[in-house]
Protein backbone atom coordinates (compact mmCIF):
# COMPACT_ATOMS: atom_id res chain seq x y z
CA UNK A 1 0.00 0.00 0.00
CA UNK A 2 1.38 3.41 -0.93
CA UNK A 3 1.60 6.34 1.48
CA UNK A 4 -1.28 8.18 -0.17
CA UNK A 5 -3.72 5.33 0.41
CA UNK A 6 -2.52 4.87 3.99
CA UNK A 7 -2.97 8.61 4.46
CA UNK A 8 -6.58 8.38 3.30
CA UNK A 9 -7.31 5.64 5.83
CA UNK A 10 -5.59 7.52 8.67
CA UNK A 11 -7.32 10.79 7.77
CA UNK A 12 -10.84 9.39 7.51
CA UNK A 13 -10.34 7.39 10.70
CA UNK A 14 -9.21 10.53 12.52
CA UNK A 15 -12.19 12.55 11.29
CA UNK A 16 -14.62 9.80 12.32
CA UNK A 17 -13.22 9.44 15.85
CA UNK A 18 -13.09 13.22 16.39
CA UNK A 19 -16.67 13.54 15.12
CA UNK A 20 -17.88 11.04 17.71
CA UNK A 21 -16.03 12.84 20.50
CA UNK A 22 -17.39 16.24 19.43
CA UNK A 23 -20.90 14.77 19.32
CA UNK A 24 -20.54 13.76 22.98
CA UNK A 25 -19.27 17.23 23.93
CA UNK A 26 -22.19 18.87 22.12
CA UNK A 27 -24.68 16.55 23.82
CA UNK A 28 -23.39 16.77 27.41
CA UNK A 29 -19.61 16.64 27.94
CA UNK A 30 -16.51 14.64 27.16
CA UNK A 31 -16.24 11.14 28.57
CA UNK A 32 -16.39 7.44 27.80
CA UNK A 33 -19.49 5.45 26.75
CA UNK A 34 -18.73 2.53 29.08
CA UNK A 35 -18.28 2.50 32.83
CA UNK A 36 -15.71 -0.27 32.36
CA UNK A 37 -13.34 2.26 30.78
CA UNK A 38 -12.98 3.81 34.23
CA UNK A 39 -12.03 0.42 35.67
CA UNK A 40 -9.02 0.40 33.35
CA UNK A 41 -8.25 4.01 34.28
CA UNK A 42 -8.40 3.20 37.99
CA UNK A 43 -5.97 0.32 37.57
CA UNK A 44 -3.76 2.55 35.41
CA UNK A 45 -3.75 5.31 38.04
CA UNK A 46 -2.74 2.94 40.82
CA UNK A 47 -0.06 1.48 38.58
CA UNK A 48 1.24 4.97 37.77
CA UNK A 49 1.10 6.29 41.33
CA UNK A 50 1.84 3.23 43.46
CA UNK A 51 3.42 0.75 41.07
CA UNK A 52 0.79 -1.87 41.88
CA UNK A 53 -1.85 -3.64 39.82
CA UNK A 54 -4.86 -2.89 41.99
CA UNK A 55 -8.32 -1.36 41.82
CA UNK A 56 -8.17 -0.35 45.48
CA UNK A 57 -4.76 0.98 46.59
CA UNK A 58 -2.91 -1.66 48.58
CA UNK A 59 -5.25 -4.47 47.48
CA UNK A 60 -3.79 -6.20 44.37
CA UNK A 61 -6.48 -7.77 42.20
CA UNK A 62 -7.06 -9.31 38.78
CA UNK A 63 -10.16 -7.28 37.90
CA UNK A 64 -8.78 -5.98 34.60
CA UNK A 65 -9.60 -8.20 31.63
CA UNK A 66 -6.88 -6.47 29.63
CA UNK A 67 -3.64 -5.99 31.59
CA UNK A 68 -1.79 -4.80 28.49
CA UNK A 69 -4.38 -2.11 27.81
CA UNK A 70 -4.13 -0.98 31.42
CA UNK A 71 -0.36 -0.59 31.05
CA UNK A 72 -0.79 1.34 27.80
CA UNK A 73 -3.11 3.79 29.58
CA UNK A 74 -0.51 4.72 32.21
CA UNK A 75 1.07 7.60 30.21
CA UNK A 76 -2.35 9.27 30.16
CA UNK A 77 -2.25 9.38 33.96
CA UNK A 78 1.04 11.25 33.80
CA UNK A 79 -0.46 13.84 31.43
CA UNK A 80 -3.11 15.07 33.87
CA UNK A 81 -6.91 15.17 33.79
CA UNK A 82 -7.28 16.10 30.11
CA UNK A 83 -4.54 13.66 29.19
CA UNK A 84 -6.59 10.77 30.54
CA UNK A 85 -9.12 11.27 27.77
CA UNK A 86 -6.78 12.40 25.00
CA UNK A 87 -4.36 9.52 25.47
CA UNK A 88 -7.14 6.91 25.49
CA UNK A 89 -8.67 8.45 22.36
CA UNK A 90 -5.24 8.54 20.71
CA UNK A 91 -4.64 4.85 21.39
CA UNK A 92 -8.07 4.03 20.00
CA UNK A 93 -7.51 6.12 16.88
CA UNK A 94 -4.09 4.60 16.18
CA UNK A 95 -5.51 1.11 16.62
CA UNK A 96 -8.39 1.94 14.27
CA UNK A 97 -6.06 3.35 11.62
CA UNK A 98 -3.78 0.31 11.70
CA UNK A 99 -6.85 -1.92 11.61
CA UNK A 100 -7.95 -0.18 8.41
CA UNK A 101 -4.54 -0.53 6.78
CA UNK A 102 -4.11 -4.18 7.75
CA UNK A 103 -7.72 -4.90 6.82
CA UNK A 104 -7.16 -3.47 3.33
CA UNK A 105 -4.08 -5.66 2.86
CA UNK A 106 -5.83 -8.76 4.15
CA UNK A 107 -8.81 -8.14 1.88
CA UNK A 108 -6.55 -7.86 -1.17
CA UNK A 109 -4.90 -11.11 -0.11
CA UNK A 110 -8.31 -12.75 0.04
CA UNK A 111 -9.41 -11.63 -3.43
CA UNK A 112 -5.96 -12.09 -5.01
CA UNK A 113 -4.63 -15.23 -3.29
CA UNK A 114 -2.03 -15.76 -6.01
CA UNK A 115 -0.15 -12.55 -5.18
CA UNK A 116 2.33 -11.85 -2.39
CA UNK A 117 2.06 -8.96 0.03
CA UNK A 118 4.48 -6.69 -1.81
CA UNK A 119 2.42 -6.82 -5.02
CA UNK A 120 -0.88 -6.09 -3.29
CA UNK A 121 -1.81 -2.53 -4.18
CA UNK A 122 -4.71 -0.43 -5.32
CA UNK A 123 -2.65 2.29 -7.00
CA UNK A 124 -4.88 4.83 -8.67
CA UNK A 125 -7.86 3.83 -6.55
CA UNK A 126 -8.96 4.69 -3.05
CA UNK A 127 -8.44 1.94 -0.44
CA UNK A 128 -12.19 1.38 -0.23
CA UNK A 129 -12.11 -1.52 2.23
CA UNK A 130 -9.77 0.26 4.63
CA UNK A 131 -11.95 3.36 4.44
CA UNK A 132 -15.06 1.31 5.13
CA UNK A 133 -13.47 -0.26 8.20
CA UNK A 134 -12.37 3.05 9.75
CA UNK A 135 -15.81 4.56 9.17
CA UNK A 136 -17.91 1.57 10.27
CA UNK A 137 -19.80 2.92 13.25
CA UNK A 138 -19.25 0.00 15.65
CA UNK A 139 -15.50 0.28 15.20
CA UNK A 140 -15.44 4.08 15.54
CA UNK A 141 -17.59 3.82 18.68
CA UNK A 142 -15.13 1.30 20.10
CA UNK A 143 -12.12 3.44 19.13
CA UNK A 144 -13.49 6.33 21.20
CA UNK A 145 -14.66 4.11 24.07
CA UNK A 146 -11.48 4.11 26.16
CA UNK A 147 -11.50 0.31 25.95
CA UNK A 148 -9.14 -2.24 24.41
CA UNK A 149 -11.72 -3.39 21.84
CA UNK A 150 -10.22 -1.91 18.66
CA UNK A 151 -6.65 -2.73 19.70
CA UNK A 152 -7.75 -6.34 20.08
CA UNK A 153 -9.60 -6.28 16.76
CA UNK A 154 -6.56 -4.81 15.02
CA UNK A 155 -4.25 -7.51 16.38
CA UNK A 156 -6.74 -10.19 15.27
CA UNK A 157 -6.51 -8.94 11.68
CA UNK A 158 -2.72 -8.62 11.94
CA UNK A 159 -2.37 -12.23 13.10
CA UNK A 160 -4.65 -13.48 10.32
CA UNK A 161 -2.82 -11.41 7.69
CA UNK A 162 0.61 -12.66 8.75
CA UNK A 163 -0.65 -16.24 8.78
CA UNK A 164 -2.34 -15.83 5.38
CA UNK A 165 0.78 -14.40 3.77
CA UNK A 166 3.16 -16.85 5.49
CA UNK A 167 5.14 -13.80 6.53
CA UNK A 168 6.05 -14.85 10.06
CA UNK A 169 7.62 -18.05 11.40
CA UNK A 170 5.20 -20.27 13.30
CA UNK A 171 6.98 -19.63 16.61
CA UNK A 172 6.59 -15.85 16.32
CA UNK A 173 2.97 -16.20 15.26
CA UNK A 174 2.45 -18.16 18.46
CA UNK A 175 4.19 -15.43 20.44
CA UNK A 176 1.88 -12.81 18.92
CA UNK A 177 -1.18 -14.90 19.78
CA UNK A 178 0.15 -15.17 23.34
CA UNK A 179 0.55 -11.39 23.53
CA UNK A 180 -3.01 -11.04 22.24
CA UNK A 181 -4.19 -12.94 25.32
CA UNK A 182 -2.82 -10.07 27.43
CA UNK A 183 -5.24 -7.81 25.53
CA UNK A 184 -8.18 -10.18 25.94
CA UNK A 185 -8.09 -13.81 27.10
CA UNK A 186 -10.34 -14.90 24.22
CA UNK A 187 -7.40 -14.11 21.95
CA UNK A 188 -6.36 -17.71 22.56
CA UNK A 189 -9.03 -18.68 20.00
CA UNK A 190 -6.70 -17.41 17.24
CA UNK A 191 -4.73 -20.60 17.73
CA UNK A 192 -7.48 -22.34 15.72
CA UNK A 193 -7.42 -20.42 12.41
CA UNK A 194 -3.66 -19.90 12.46
CA UNK A 195 -3.08 -23.58 13.19
CA UNK A 196 -5.44 -24.53 10.36
CA UNK A 197 -3.62 -22.25 7.90
CA UNK A 198 -0.26 -23.68 8.91
CA UNK A 199 -1.54 -27.24 8.66
CA UNK A 200 -2.68 -26.85 5.05
CA UNK A 201 0.40 -24.85 4.11
CA UNK A 202 2.48 -28.04 4.11
CA UNK A 203 1.99 -31.40 2.43
CA UNK A 204 4.37 -33.26 4.72
CA UNK A 205 3.06 -34.47 8.07
CA UNK A 206 6.48 -33.88 9.60
CA UNK A 207 6.47 -30.25 8.50
CA UNK A 208 2.91 -29.83 9.72
CA UNK A 209 3.79 -31.24 13.13
CA UNK A 210 6.86 -29.01 13.37
CA UNK A 211 4.94 -25.86 12.44
CA UNK A 212 2.10 -26.57 14.85
CA UNK A 213 4.55 -27.45 17.61
CA UNK A 214 6.44 -24.19 17.14
CA UNK A 215 3.14 -22.29 17.09
CA UNK A 216 2.06 -23.75 20.42
CA UNK A 217 5.51 -23.31 21.98
CA UNK A 218 5.56 -19.67 20.96
CA UNK A 219 2.14 -19.06 22.48
CA UNK A 220 2.93 -20.87 25.74
CA UNK A 221 5.59 -18.35 26.78
CA UNK A 222 3.35 -15.23 27.06
CA UNK A 223 0.37 -17.40 28.06
CA UNK A 224 2.29 -18.82 31.02
CA UNK A 225 3.26 -15.31 32.06
CA UNK A 226 -0.39 -14.25 31.85
CA UNK A 227 -1.59 -17.17 33.97
CA UNK A 228 1.11 -16.62 36.59
CA UNK A 229 0.31 -12.89 36.64
CA UNK A 230 -3.38 -13.50 37.40
CA UNK A 231 -2.66 -16.25 39.91
CA UNK A 232 -0.26 -14.03 41.84
CA UNK A 233 -2.96 -11.37 42.14
CA UNK A 234 -6.08 -13.41 42.85
CA UNK A 235 -5.23 -17.08 43.29
CA UNK A 236 -6.94 -17.86 39.97
CA UNK A 237 -5.39 -18.33 36.55
CA UNK A 238 -7.92 -16.15 34.73
CA UNK A 239 -9.07 -12.59 35.56
CA UNK A 240 -11.96 -12.28 37.98
CA UNK A 241 -14.08 -10.78 35.19
CA UNK A 242 -13.89 -14.17 33.46
CA UNK A 243 -15.86 -15.72 36.32
CA UNK A 244 -17.96 -12.71 37.40
CA UNK A 245 -19.58 -11.95 34.04
CA UNK A 246 -20.58 -15.58 33.49
CA UNK A 247 -22.08 -15.82 36.96
CA UNK A 248 -24.02 -12.57 36.61
CA UNK A 249 -25.62 -13.53 33.29
CA UNK A 250 -26.05 -17.25 33.90
CA UNK A 251 -29.84 -16.83 33.72
CA UNK A 252 -29.52 -16.13 29.98
CA UNK A 253 -28.37 -19.72 29.43
CA UNK A 254 -31.99 -20.81 29.80
CA UNK A 255 -32.66 -19.53 26.28
CA UNK A 256 -31.96 -22.04 23.52
CA UNK A 257 -28.41 -22.01 22.19
CA UNK A 258 -29.40 -21.44 18.56
CA UNK A 259 -31.53 -18.47 19.56
CA UNK A 260 -28.61 -17.01 21.49
CA UNK A 261 -26.21 -17.69 18.63
CA UNK A 262 -28.28 -16.03 15.92
CA UNK A 263 -28.98 -13.06 18.17
CA UNK A 264 -25.23 -12.46 18.51
CA UNK A 265 -24.49 -13.34 14.88
CA UNK A 266 -26.92 -10.64 13.75
CA UNK A 267 -25.02 -7.85 15.52
CA UNK A 268 -22.73 -7.00 12.55
CA UNK A 269 -25.85 -6.53 10.43
CA UNK A 270 -26.75 -3.30 12.24
CA UNK A 271 -25.09 -1.09 9.66
CA UNK A 272 -23.32 -1.70 6.38
CA UNK A 273 -22.92 -5.35 7.41
CA UNK A 274 -26.49 -6.05 6.33
CA UNK A 275 -25.42 -5.36 2.73
CA UNK A 276 -22.57 -7.83 3.11
CA UNK A 277 -24.66 -10.76 4.37
CA UNK A 278 -25.35 -12.14 0.85
CA UNK A 279 -21.63 -11.95 0.10
CA UNK A 280 -20.84 -13.71 3.36
CA UNK A 281 -23.22 -16.54 2.49
CA UNK A 282 -21.85 -16.73 -1.06
CA UNK A 283 -18.34 -16.93 0.37
CA UNK A 284 -19.47 -19.90 2.45
CA UNK A 285 -20.58 -21.67 -0.73
CA UNK A 286 -17.25 -20.79 -2.36
CA UNK A 287 -15.36 -22.32 0.54
CA UNK A 288 -17.32 -25.55 0.24
CA UNK A 289 -16.84 -25.72 -3.53
CA UNK A 290 -13.21 -24.62 -3.75
CA UNK A 291 -11.91 -25.93 -0.43
CA UNK A 292 -10.12 -22.68 0.26
CA UNK A 293 -8.70 -23.57 3.67
CA UNK A 294 -7.54 -20.06 4.54
CA UNK A 295 -11.00 -18.62 3.99
CA UNK A 296 -12.45 -21.61 5.82
CA UNK A 297 -10.16 -20.92 8.78
CA UNK A 298 -11.38 -17.32 9.01
CA UNK A 299 -15.04 -18.25 8.69
CA UNK A 300 -14.79 -21.08 11.21
CA UNK A 301 -13.08 -18.71 13.64
CA UNK A 302 -15.87 -16.13 13.32
CA UNK A 303 -18.57 -18.77 13.76
CA UNK A 304 -16.71 -20.37 16.66
CA UNK A 305 -15.99 -17.06 18.37
CA UNK A 306 -19.65 -16.10 18.15
CA UNK A 307 -20.61 -19.56 19.38
CA UNK A 308 -18.37 -19.33 22.44
CA UNK A 309 -20.06 -16.11 23.52
CA UNK A 310 -23.49 -17.54 22.74
CA UNK A 311 -22.61 -20.47 24.99
CA UNK A 312 -21.03 -18.65 27.95
CA UNK A 313 -21.83 -14.91 27.74
CA UNK A 314 -24.81 -14.35 25.42
CA UNK A 315 -25.22 -10.60 25.92
CA UNK A 316 -25.83 -8.14 23.10
CA UNK A 317 -26.06 -4.88 25.06
CA UNK A 318 -23.87 -1.83 24.41
CA UNK A 319 -24.02 -2.39 20.65
CA UNK A 320 -22.60 -5.89 20.94
CA UNK A 321 -19.36 -4.74 22.54
CA UNK A 322 -18.08 -8.29 23.13
CA UNK A 323 -18.56 -9.23 19.48
CA UNK A 324 -17.19 -6.01 17.97
CA UNK A 325 -13.62 -7.42 17.81
CA UNK A 326 -14.84 -10.15 15.43
CA UNK A 327 -16.88 -7.86 13.19
CA UNK A 328 -14.01 -6.89 10.82
CA UNK A 329 -13.57 -10.57 9.96
CA UNK A 330 -17.26 -10.79 9.08
CA UNK A 331 -16.97 -7.62 6.98
CA UNK A 332 -13.94 -8.91 5.07
CA UNK A 333 -15.59 -12.25 4.38
CA UNK A 334 -18.74 -10.47 3.23
CA UNK A 335 -16.84 -8.02 1.04
CA UNK A 336 -14.67 -10.68 -0.60
CA UNK A 337 -17.75 -12.84 -1.14
CA UNK A 338 -19.56 -9.91 -2.76
CA UNK A 339 -16.64 -9.39 -5.14
CA UNK A 340 -16.64 -13.10 -5.99
CA UNK A 341 -20.40 -12.98 -6.64
CA UNK A 342 -20.13 -10.05 -9.05
CA UNK A 343 -17.25 -11.76 -10.85
CA UNK A 344 -19.40 -14.87 -11.23
CA UNK A 345 -22.09 -12.76 -12.94
CA UNK A 346 -19.56 -12.01 -15.72
CA UNK A 347 -20.99 -8.55 -16.29
CA UNK A 348 -19.29 -6.46 -18.95
CA UNK A 349 -19.25 -2.94 -20.26
CA UNK A 350 -22.03 -0.57 -19.25
CA UNK A 351 -23.85 -3.06 -17.02
CA UNK A 352 -20.70 -3.84 -15.08
CA UNK A 353 -20.00 -0.15 -14.48
CA UNK A 354 -23.61 0.51 -13.44
CA UNK A 355 -23.74 -2.39 -11.00
CA UNK A 356 -20.36 -1.51 -9.47
CA UNK A 357 -21.32 2.16 -9.13
CA UNK A 358 -24.70 1.31 -7.61
CA UNK A 359 -23.23 -1.14 -5.11
CA UNK A 360 -20.55 1.33 -4.00
CA UNK A 361 -23.04 4.20 -3.76
CA UNK A 362 -25.43 2.22 -1.57
CA UNK A 363 -22.56 1.03 0.66
CA UNK A 364 -21.29 4.59 1.09
CA UNK A 365 -24.74 5.99 1.88
CA UNK A 366 -25.51 3.24 4.40
CA UNK A 367 -22.10 3.61 6.05
CA UNK A 368 -22.52 7.39 6.38
CA UNK A 369 -26.09 7.10 7.65
CA UNK A 370 -25.08 4.67 10.37
CA UNK A 371 -22.00 6.76 11.15
CA UNK A 372 -24.31 9.67 11.97
CA UNK A 373 -26.68 7.52 14.04
CA UNK A 374 -23.66 5.86 15.67
CA UNK A 375 -22.31 9.26 16.71
CA UNK A 376 -25.67 10.04 18.32
CA UNK A 377 -25.66 6.69 20.12
CA UNK A 378 -22.09 7.30 21.31
CA UNK A 379 -22.99 10.77 22.57
CA UNK A 380 -25.99 9.38 24.45
CA UNK A 381 -23.92 6.56 25.95
CA UNK A 382 -21.30 9.04 27.18
CA UNK A 383 -23.99 11.34 28.56
CA UNK A 384 -25.56 8.49 30.55
CA UNK A 385 -22.23 7.46 32.09
CA UNK A 386 -21.31 11.06 32.91
CA UNK A 387 -24.70 12.18 34.25
CA UNK A 388 -25.26 9.01 36.27
CA UNK A 389 -22.03 7.25 37.30
CA UNK A 390 -19.57 10.15 37.23
CA UNK A 391 -21.90 12.67 38.89
CA UNK A 392 -22.74 10.14 41.60
CA UNK A 393 -19.06 9.43 42.14
CA UNK A 394 -18.27 13.12 42.56
CA UNK A 395 -21.11 13.47 45.09
CA UNK A 396 -19.76 10.51 47.06
CA UNK A 397 -16.28 12.04 47.09
CA UNK A 398 -17.63 15.30 48.51
CA UNK A 399 -20.28 13.97 50.91
CA UNK A 400 -18.99 10.74 52.45
CA UNK A 401 -16.18 10.07 54.89
CA UNK A 402 -13.02 8.39 53.64
CA UNK A 403 -13.46 5.47 56.01
CA UNK A 404 -17.05 4.71 54.94
CA UNK A 405 -17.47 1.56 52.86
CA UNK A 406 -19.53 1.56 49.66
CA UNK A 407 -21.30 -1.40 48.04
CA UNK A 408 -21.49 -0.65 44.33
CA UNK A 409 -22.73 -2.23 41.14
CA UNK A 410 -20.72 -0.76 38.23
CA UNK A 411 -17.57 0.29 39.99
CA UNK A 412 -15.65 2.08 37.24
CA UNK A 413 -16.42 5.77 37.61
CA UNK A 414 -17.40 5.35 41.28
CA UNK A 415 -14.02 3.82 42.04
CA UNK A 416 -12.08 6.39 40.05
CA UNK A 417 -13.74 9.62 41.21
CA UNK A 418 -15.07 8.80 44.71
CA UNK A 419 -11.72 7.43 45.91
CA UNK A 420 -13.53 5.38 48.54
CA UNK A 421 -13.17 1.75 49.57
CA UNK A 422 -15.63 -0.33 47.56
CA UNK A 423 -17.28 -3.72 47.59
CA UNK A 424 -17.99 -4.65 43.99
CA UNK A 425 -21.41 -6.30 43.80
CA UNK A 426 -20.63 -7.42 40.23
CA UNK A 427 -17.62 -9.39 41.47
CA UNK A 428 -14.93 -7.87 39.25
CA UNK A 429 -12.88 -6.28 42.04
CA UNK A 430 -14.50 -8.34 44.82
CA UNK A 431 -14.42 -11.94 43.53
CA UNK A 432 -15.54 -13.25 46.91
CA UNK A 433 -19.15 -12.29 46.03
CA UNK A 434 -19.24 -14.32 42.81
CA UNK A 435 -20.67 -17.50 44.44
CA UNK A 436 -23.76 -15.57 45.58
CA UNK A 437 -23.75 -12.76 43.03
CA UNK A 438 -27.49 -13.17 42.21
CA UNK A 439 -28.61 -14.02 45.76
CA UNK A 440 -29.72 -10.73 47.30
CA UNK A 441 -30.20 -12.24 50.76
CA UNK A 442 -26.62 -13.48 50.81
CA UNK A 443 -25.40 -10.17 49.42
CA UNK A 444 -27.20 -8.28 52.19
CA UNK A 445 -25.72 -10.57 54.84
CA UNK A 446 -22.26 -10.08 53.40
CA UNK A 447 -22.70 -6.30 53.27
CA UNK A 448 -23.79 -6.27 56.92
CA UNK A 449 -20.78 -8.34 57.93
CA UNK A 450 -18.46 -5.91 56.15
CA UNK A 451 -20.04 -2.82 57.69
CA UNK A 452 -21.24 -1.20 54.48
CA UNK A 453 -22.34 2.41 54.88
CA UNK A 454 -23.93 3.05 51.47
CA UNK A 455 -25.44 1.04 48.63
CA UNK A 456 -24.90 2.64 45.21
CA UNK A 457 -26.94 1.29 42.31
CA UNK A 458 -29.77 1.94 39.90
CA UNK A 459 -33.11 1.34 41.70
CA UNK A 460 -34.30 -1.26 39.19
CA UNK A 461 -31.16 -3.42 39.28
CA UNK A 462 -32.00 -5.09 42.57
CA UNK A 463 -35.43 -5.97 43.90
CA UNK A 464 -34.73 -6.58 47.59
CA UNK A 465 -31.52 -4.75 48.47
CA UNK A 466 -32.94 -1.20 48.28
CA UNK A 467 -36.14 -2.10 50.15
CA UNK A 468 -36.51 -0.06 53.34
CA UNK A 469 -33.35 1.92 52.68
CA UNK A 470 -33.46 5.71 52.55
CA UNK A 471 -32.14 7.53 49.50
CA UNK A 472 -29.58 10.18 50.42
CA UNK A 473 -28.76 11.15 46.84
CA UNK A 474 -30.17 10.52 43.40
CA UNK A 475 -29.09 12.03 40.11
CA UNK A 476 -31.38 14.19 38.03
CA UNK A 477 -29.93 13.05 34.71
CA UNK A 478 -32.33 13.11 31.78
CA UNK A 479 -30.41 10.83 29.42
CA UNK A 480 -30.91 7.59 31.32
CA UNK A 481 -34.63 8.30 31.70
CA UNK A 482 -34.96 9.07 27.99
CA UNK A 483 -33.32 5.72 27.23
CA UNK A 484 -35.88 3.91 29.39
CA UNK A 485 -33.65 3.58 32.46
CA UNK A 486 -33.65 5.08 35.94
CA UNK A 487 -31.46 7.50 37.90
CA UNK A 488 -28.60 6.13 39.96
CA UNK A 489 -29.21 6.39 43.70
CA UNK A 490 -27.18 6.29 46.89
CA UNK A 491 -28.94 4.43 49.72
CA UNK A 492 -27.92 4.64 53.34
CA UNK A 493 -27.37 0.99 54.17
CA UNK A 494 -27.06 1.23 57.93
CA UNK A 495 -29.01 4.10 59.46
CA UNK A 496 -27.01 3.75 62.66
CA UNK A 497 -23.85 4.89 60.90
Amino acid sequence: MNKKNAGWIIGIGFVAVVAFILASVATYRIGFPLDDAWIHQTYARNLAQHGEFAFLPGVPSAGSTSPLWTVLLVPGQWLGSAGIYLWAYFLGFVSLAILGIVGEKLFLSMVHPDKNAESLTMDGKLPSVGLLLVSEWHLVWAAASGMETVLYSMVILLVLFLAWQNRAPAFWLGMLIGVTIWIRPDGITLLGPVGMMLFFQFNSWAKRAKALGLLVCGMIIPLAGYLVFNYSLSGHFWPSTFYAKQAEYAALWKTGFLSRFFQLASLPLVGVGVLLLPGFLYQFLNIVRQRNWKLAAMMLWWVGYTGIYAYRLPVSYQHGRYLIPAMPVFFLLGLSGTIAFFEALRLKGRWKRRVEFGAKAVAILVTLAFLVSGARAYATDVAIIESEMVNTARWLHENTAEEELLAVHDIGAIGYFSQRTIIDLAGLASPEVIPFIRDEVELATYMDSRGVAYLVTFPDWYHDLPQGKSIVYQTDGVFSLAAGGTNMAVYRWNDEK
